[in-house]
């Protein structure tokens, strides 16, 4: 009976959650677990939670990449990596960076070289660069594209 109450206390709140934002079935699953809910109870809540369109990983995936690249102003090789560690298939993940506009994309990269210039203390040329490069590759952009920019900057 207990069990049972766990059970529709754990599938009321997880719906709940679902409701107010965008999740994945591996963060409701990591809720489920930490609330002591047993995995097969799990597995059956996150079916229900999948059937009733609360958890769609696809949309979750544009909503994640569209919410890092705007907001937190990373690159594509951080959004995959986070998205990763969340389980979600590489081929939804391809699909959604695909969503972002390249335009905007080497805009962005541009501006975050522009702006982290401004704060650098550098020996010389060659020092200024990799402190650019080192900033941008832990923003998780492409280091092709950060070469072609630095060298294009000169």
């Amino acid at each position: 009976m207990a069990e049972n109450i766990l059970y529709n206390t754990a599938l009321n709140k997880a719906m709940a959650i679902c409701a107010g934002r965008e999740m994945c079935n591996s963060d409701i699953n990591q809720k489920l677990i930490s609330w002591g809910v047993k995995v097969d109870d799990a597995d059956k809540i996150l079916d229900l939670l999948t059937q009733g369109k609360f958890i769609d990983e696809e949309r979750y995936t544009v909503a994640f990449v569209k919410d890092k690249f705007r907001y937190n102003k990373w690159g594509k090789i951080k959004i995959g990596a986070a998205l990763r560690m969340k389980r979600i298939p590489d081929e939804m993940i391809r699909k959604a960076l695909q969503s972002i506009n390249d335009a905007e994309y080497l805009e962005l990269l541009k501006s975050i070289i522009t702006k982290h210039k401004k704060t650098i203390k550098a020996k010389n040329q060659f020092d200024l660069k990799g402190k650019l490069l080192r900033h941008c590759l832990s923003k998780g952009f492409e280091s092709q594209l950060i070469y072609d920019l630095l060298n294009d900057a000169e």
